[in-house]
């Protein structure tokens, strides 16, 4: 279902009427009522994806690491048809066939895609409906499983740092849903970019939360092997990931390929030269890659309203793609909306971006005040959109979940929180003198002599080592 984003700001001195953009999702027709139980149809201003029918989900099951607890993971059923080369000139230049459209139900001037209400209503949207509608109550328990888990690891390693245990913490509070949901709809073989907040995602892939924190105490540049999981290090450089998935899913074409890559920023990234040049790149190369865009409404203590004059999903049509948003609180519509936009990128139909439309309920990082530059006010609105509480709304509801199910996880909760403050008090100092390797090949006399001199220096101190080489 479409409904209003009463909540998105009108850029002061800007036109609250906002004529469709090309392409933007045209006026469709009403489709039938869903009969589906535990559900309500509404009147939807959507389209079915075009072209085509929307494959149901795959019910393969997947767990987060903590446990064996199913929560769907796996994207739409692969089509049969192979993916669309790009086509070349005599040149060698690029010639993308043309960009089909997506199933957006989202196209005009800040509607967004809603499966759950925030009373934890299941509603209906005939465009995304199939791809969440085979979904089990099992798998449905698993999304609250990992969302609850994710915000618990979140809120520990924030109490871990304001007890001067890691250095930095940057909070996923409140963008559960949109990176749980979106984390779900990927595939194995898919491969995933993220910024330095996508913890739920991680989960979702397969990394332990205890590796995420050896970069924020300065033990490690990042603790996991990329490959190992197909998700990257975190990148802390604002925007420039979506640069690399642009390239590696260029590189997935060329290979031919049937998987798909996604880029993970913020509302505040999507202001920078590099985001810009990636959608130039995958739009006229036709790459398979989804941008996920976490408007979480402020880029650190800028507001969106400061940064656009229209939705951010808009901006995907002036490059020559399809966008749509959605509610990033809503947990079922980011993994229908997830799975529809991967599919897309898989079909050959080149990228797409999504606008997960949810709120930083805490600060951007810890070093940051909210309070500064926000409203109480508006944090407490958002609060009752949370998206834990709609989904347990649902679950009880609909008699999928009760009481021991919640208190049981609890427990896992508990289990958790004190296995991540176990693994960071115990991670080992780095050898202070590492910096120092491999700068060059085959080593260098200035190399050796400021390590020698850095040797010395903290020898002087009284609770040094004997050797000087670290702890």
């Amino acid at each position: 279902m479409t409904v209003e984003s009463t909540t998105a700001r009108t850029p002061r001195g800007a036109s609250t009427e906002r004529g469709s953009a090309a392409g933007d999702g045209a006026p469709a027709k009403k489709a039938p009522a869903s009969k589906a139980p535990g559900k309500k149809t509404a009147v939807a201003k959507s389209a079915g994806p075009a072209g085509k029918k929307a494959a149901g989900p795959a019910a393969k099951k997947s767990a987060g690491p903590a446990a064996k607890k199913t929560a769907p993971k796996t994207a739409a059923k692969k089509t049969a048809a192979k993916k669309a080369p790009a086509r070349t000139s005599a040149a060698g230049s690029p010639r993308p066939t043309a960009h089909a459209e997506a199933p957006a139900s989202a196209a005009e001037g800040g509607q967004l895609i809603q499966l759950l209400t925030p009373e934890g209503e299941r509603i209906s949207d005939p465009a995304y409906d199939a791809y969440v509608d085979a979904i089990t109550p099992e798998e449905l328990r698993g999304l609250y499983r990992d969302m609850l888990l994710t915000r618990r690891f979140d809120a520990e390693a924030t109490a871990l740092q304001r007890q001067g245990e890691l250095g930095l913490w940057a909070s996923l509070l409140g963008q559960e849903a949109a990176q749980i949901g979106s984390g779900r709809a990927l595939r194995d073989d898919d491969y995933v970019f993220p910024t330095y907040r996508e913890h739920g995602v991680a989960w979702c892939r397969g990394v332990d939360p205890a590796n995420l924190l050896g970069m924020f105490r300065g033990v490690n540049h990042g603790g996991w092997d990329p490959n190992s999981n197909n998700f990257h290090l975190y990148t802390i450089v604002i925007g420039s990931q979506t640069l690399h998935a642009t390239g590696y899913a260029m590189g997935v074409a060329k290979d031919g390929a049937d998987s798909a890559v996604i880029a993970y920023f913020g509302d505040g990234a999507s202001s920078q030269g590099d985001v810009a040049e990636a959608f130039t790149f995958s739009a006229v190369y036709n790459a398979p890659v989804v941008f996920f865009c976490q408007n979480n409404q402020w880029a650190i203590s800028e507001p969106t309203e400061k940064q656009t004059r229209v939705p951010l999903y808009q901006r995907a049509r002036g490059f020559g793609f399809p966008g749509v948003r959605v509610d990033g609180n809503d947990v079922l519509a980011c993994l229908a909306v997830t799975r529809a936009a991967l599919e897309h990128a898989r079909n050959g139909e080149g990228p797409m971006l999504v606008e997960a439309f949810t709120y930083r309920m805490g600060a951007h990082t810890t070093s940051d005040d909210p309070t500064k530059y926000r409203a109480d006010e508006e944090r407490e609105a958002w609060e009752a959109k949370d998206p834990l509480l709609r989904l347990r709304s649902y679950l009880l509801a609909e008699g999928f979940a009760d009481e021991s199910f919640f208190g049981e996880l609890e427990t896992e909760s508990e289990a958790l929180g004190k296995r991540v403050r176990e693994v960071v008090r115990s991670m080992p100092e780095p050898d202070r003198l590492a910096i120092f390797e491999n700068v060059y090949a085959d080593g260098h006399a200035l190399v050796d002599e400021e390590r020698a001199q850095f040797r010395a220096y903290q020898a002087s101190f009284a609770d040094a080592p004997a050797s000087g080489e670290g702890e």
